[in-house]
């Protein structure tokens, strides 16, 4: 008996298909198909048949329903549905359902091309992707249980097909996948795996010049849609044509364009030297074919040059690509990588949408192992602190082999995980010559062997030491070795955090040479530095840490790059080892401080991004008046959005960690204004969390500062964090709080702000009734303030919540005053959102030609806005009018852009934002699951901070 769920539902018997019966019949059978083999819950069943509109027997009506389908089945195979508490169970066996096999061929291909035989592989892709004859599930697009499921096939059968184009490219089939690539971008313009295998595409079948020109196009197509360069595995695609790489021609070990696996290996150390007998060992824990190996030694050791060095040069022996991440166990600021921060990002790594990560550390430890089982990975967790933070990194099956650095030597992973311990020392002595050698040459290391000898002694044979004095002897040829290594004698002492009781950890001699041989102002920048609250600086955030102009600061950054003791990593962007960073702090206190840098590089971040803050929302309500700017701080210049945005991107981890450091400060008006700046772009990014994290700060500072408007106006800020989180309790809380603040202030704009946001509330729960009373207070209290922003809003939310009561003749009357209002007003994000009201209504009108136009006007809009979150919203919008008009190849284009954005937003795993009951099944790949929301329309109320709903 054969079941058929990869298009229209079927059921085969003896080569005749069986017929089930009416619709709810074929849905329940559906619910057990796609759970076949466990117990679907009685309950489930009855919310999948009619979602929140259950009859009050329903639980009756399923138990009959289930005994008819049982005689529909009968007649062709002994019983299958079985009862078991709380409910039923189908029990097939696993190939008697297409999707099932469709996932057993999915892995045996994938297997195949990680195997290096892409000609088998393209074959079992090939027979896995023909068992689909339409889309999944496609009749029970009202089952939200089942639109998951079909979510999460989906996701496998896009990510099938660029695997099955990999493997064809790795035998050379370039020429033939062309075409077929050349759509898949057009569909896909933010997919840089299909453009890197377009690029190589083009490139097998000697068109060259048309691979770069696609480069070109995925740049302009990444720059305009997303504001990103293409990634660095794109770029080492683009690097490979333009030096005619003959292995992008075919691959003998199956794989095609380096998109198709992670590579987050960084930059092997150049002139890497010595090292041979650790190097062997790593060799012969890679011949164990699996493990983990803990390279442990003081800091400076080299412990990251060792392990990027060997991880580079066996590469090769790990098709399924290479994990990196740095826990910064030892950061002298104290902010060592959470574990689950590494978890996502390696999630991330491998193609897993950021909509489908959960919150909690142990379930994304069980979905990272769950991923990497059954591949062959290699994975660096560099500067660990401790075990705890490797743990949850560890993969809980063969295949993958794990090196850890770290200064600690991890007893308990040795005798508990087994893992391979590898003590780095100090280089030997005729190491460091070689090292020393690589950098200074031999020419000049031969004139003076005695100085070489000093210098080696006087840096103990530590690599970073080393590293630092051979940079400041090159910088200066005419330099003799002897007044080096005189020099290098002269400082006494060790790094607190290295002392190890002799000469061997004397880095700190090291550090104050170089220090001491700069400038006064660039030693005072470089001090200064070690205060800055990020992981790396920019030009304008050095400048105003120094008080000084941007042409006074650049020579500075310039001088300690040359130094090595700063690194411009990216164009204009500076950062150092953490060593020399605790370093610096040190030097900082030890000099007494300036009390007003952390003023300075506060105002810095709070002055450009208050500016960018009004060119992403210059509507935004209760705008704050920051006080002005310390004398010497150099506010970035931004001329437009996108610059906004741009700077926006770039800093958000510095300006999360400012808010973090100006809390912990004291700072309270910082942290409470630098959060405000960052809230209308966490929103519109939908980096959730940390909005979330944020607003706690603002709280507690405005408590602190005894400011009950900026407590209020926090609160209801906290509130929209936790609706999108949807942690309704939390945020009925917050929002409670703020309506007795607003009170107590007489402060009715306020008051109608957390109406208008409670209605917002309800509206996410389902709850219209009451999100329709709380929004009609809304309007009155705007309109007897004669706020006209507010007003607007609320007009569209009244509209709205009539939507959603079935009330669409009343509901465009009111959106439409709204329209008018927004337009007057130049409100570009309200109009947005009442467009996509309005688009809403008129679809449910029948009025589809309308609806079209009014969708599209939004999305242009919030495309130009940035507001990535409600494009995608009003994308899935869209698609579902051009399905319900019967154009396929337009609604499938629209959901796809829609799934593009949405996997890149931290939004909760059972957020229902993008999903309403005529929404094409667009959850991502994970188990099957039940939506909690009643309806869960997009963006009904979208929301940007500080009590302001957009419309």
């Amino acid at each position: 008996m054969a079941f058929r769920v990869l298009g229209p539902l079927e059921v085969e018997a003896g080569g005749r298909l069986l017929e089930v019966g009416g619709p709810r019949l074929r849905a329940l059978l559906a619910l057990l198909v796609a759970d076949a083999g466990r117990v679907v819950s009685l309950p489930a069943l009855v919310e999948g048949l009619w979602g929140l509109r259950a009859p009050p027997d329903a639980d009756r009506t399923t138990r009959v329903y289930v005994s008819l389908l049982r005689k529909a089945l009968r007649p062709a195979a002994a019983e299958l549905i079985v009862t078991r508490r709380p409910g039923y169970v189908l029990q097939l066996e696993p190939d008697a359902v297409d999707a099932v096999r469709f996932e057993r061929l999915a892995a045996a291909g994938r297997r195949s091309l990680t195997d290096g035989e892409p000609a088998v592989a393209v074959e079992r892709l090939t027979a896995a992707l023909g068992l689909w004859r339409g889309d999944a599930y496609g009749e029970f697009v009202d089952t939200p249980a089942l639109r998951a499921e079909a979510g999460r096939l989906e996701q496998i059968r896009v990510s099938l097909v660029a695997d099955r184009i990999e493997a064809g490219l790795a035998v050379g089939d370039g020429e033939r996948m062309v075409a077929e690539l050349d759509a898949l971008t057009g569909r896909h313009p933010g997919h840089e795996r299909l453009w890197g295998l377009l690029m190589t595409a083009l490139y097998q079948a000697g068109r060259q010049a048309d691979a770069l020109t696609a480069y070109r196009r995925a740049r302009t197509a990444l720059v305009r849609n997303s504001g990103v360069e293409p990634t660095p595995a794109l770029s080492a695609v683009h690097r490979r044509i333009l030096g005619h790489d003959p292995n992008l021609l075919a691959s003998s070990s199956g794989r095609g364009a380096p998109l198709a696996r992670p590579a987050q290996l960084p930059p092997a150390v150049p002139g890497f030297t010595g090292r041979a007998a650790e190097l062997s060992l790593l060799d012969s824990v890679l011949t164990a074919a699996e493990g983990i190996a803990v390279v442990s030694g003081t800091a400076g050791a080299g412990k990251t040059a060792l392990a990027v060095h060997w991880a580079h040069g066996v590469a090769a022996a790990f098709p399924d690509g290479q994990l990196y991440v740095d826990l910064r166990g030892f950061d002298p600021a104290g902010s060592a990588l959470d574990p689950a921060d590494a978890l996502r990002g390696f999630l991330d790594a491998l193609g897993v949408p950021a909509a489908r990560l959960p919150a909690d550390r142990d379930a994304l430890t069980g979905l990272y192992r769950s991923v990497v089982a059954g591949k062959r990975l290699l994975i660096v967790l560099d500067n660990a602190g401790d075990a705890g933070q490797v743990r949850p990194l560890l993969p809980g099956s063969p295949g993958c082999l794990v090196v850890v650095t770290s200064r600690h030597q991890f007893t308990s992973l040795i005798a508990v995980e087994g893992a391979h311990s590898l003590a780095l020392d100090l280089l030997s002595p005729g190491e460091a010559k070689d090292l020393l050698t690589r950098r200074l040459g031999p020419e000049r290391m031969a004139a003076e062997p005695a100085a070489v000898a000093a210098i080696i002694a006087g840096c103990a044979r530590l690599p970073l030491a080393l590293a630092v004095v051979a940079a400041r002897a090159a910088l200066h040829p005419g330099f003799r070795l002897a007044t080096v290594a005189a020099q290098l004698d002269d400082v006494t002492g060790v790094l607190d955090a290295l002392h190890g009781g002799d000469r061997a950890t004397d880095v700190r001699a090291v550090f104050s040479w170089s220090y001491r041989a700069l400038s006064a102002d660039a030693a005072r920048l470089f001090r200064l530095l070690g205060l800055h609250p990020g992981r790396d600086v920019g030009v304008a955030a050095a400048a105003s840490l120094a008080g000084l102009p941007l042409p006074a600061a650049r020579p500075l950054l310039a001088e300690l790059t040359r130094a090595n003791l700063l690194a411009e990593h990216a164009p204009g962007r500076y950062t150092f080892h953490d060593l020399l960073r605790a370093y610096a702090a040190e030097q900082a206190r030890a000099q007494g401080g300036e009390p007003e840098v952390r003023r300075r590089s506060l105002d810095h971040y709070l002055h450009t991004g208050h500016a960018a803050a009004l060119l992403l929302q210059p509507h935004r309500a209760q705008p704050i008046t920051p006080a002005p700017a310390a004398t010497g701080v150099t506010v970035a210049p931004l001329a437009d959005l996108k610059q906004a945005l741009s700077w926006f991107t770039l800093e958000r981890p510095t300006l999360l960690a400012g808010i973090e450091s100006a809390a912990v400060a004291g700072a309270d008006t910082h942290t409470y204004q630098l959060a405000w700046t960052l809230a209308t772009f966490l929103e519109r990014r939908g980096h959730w969390h940390d909005l979330a994290a944020t607003q706690r700060a603002a709280v507690g500072a405005a408590r602190r500062l005894a400011d009950r408007s900026a407590e209020a106006h926090a609160h209801d800020s906290l509130a929209g964090a936790y609706v999108r989180l949807g942690r309704f309790a939390d945020a009925h809380t917050h929002l409670g709080l703020a309506l007795v603040l607003f009170a107590g202030l007489g402060d009715r704009i306020g008051l109608a702000h957390t109406h208008l946001d409670f209605g917002w509330m309800f509206e996410r729960q389902g709850r219209h009734a009451e999100a329709l009373d709380h929004a009609v207070r809304a309007l009155g209290l705007f309109r007897a303030d004669g706020h006209q922003d507010g007003e607007a809003r609320a007009l569209n939310q009244v509209g709205w919540c009539h939507a959603q009561l079935d009330d669409h003749q009343e509901a465009i009357v009111w959106c439409r005053q709204a329209l008018v209002l927004h337009q007057a007003l130049g409100d570009g994000a309200g109009e947005a959102h009442t467009w996509d009201s309005l688009g809403h209504v008129h679809h449910h009108l029948g009025f589809r030609r309308e609806a079209i136009a009014c969708y599209q006007r939004a999305i242009d809009l919030f495309r130009r806005l940035g507001d990535r979150y409600n494009e995608a919203g009003t994308l899935t919008h869209f698609g579902n009018v051009h399905q319900a008009a019967g154009d396929a190849g337009a609604a499938n284009a629209a959901w796809q852009h829609a799934i593009a954005i949405l996997g890149e937003l931290d939004r909760p795993e059972n957020d229902p934002t993008v999903f309403d009951s005529t929404a094409r099944p667009m959850l991502p790949a994970g188990t099957l699951r039940r939506s909690s929301s009643a309806g869960g329309v997009p963006c009904p109320i979208p929301r940007t901070v500080n009590g302001t709903a957009p419309g």
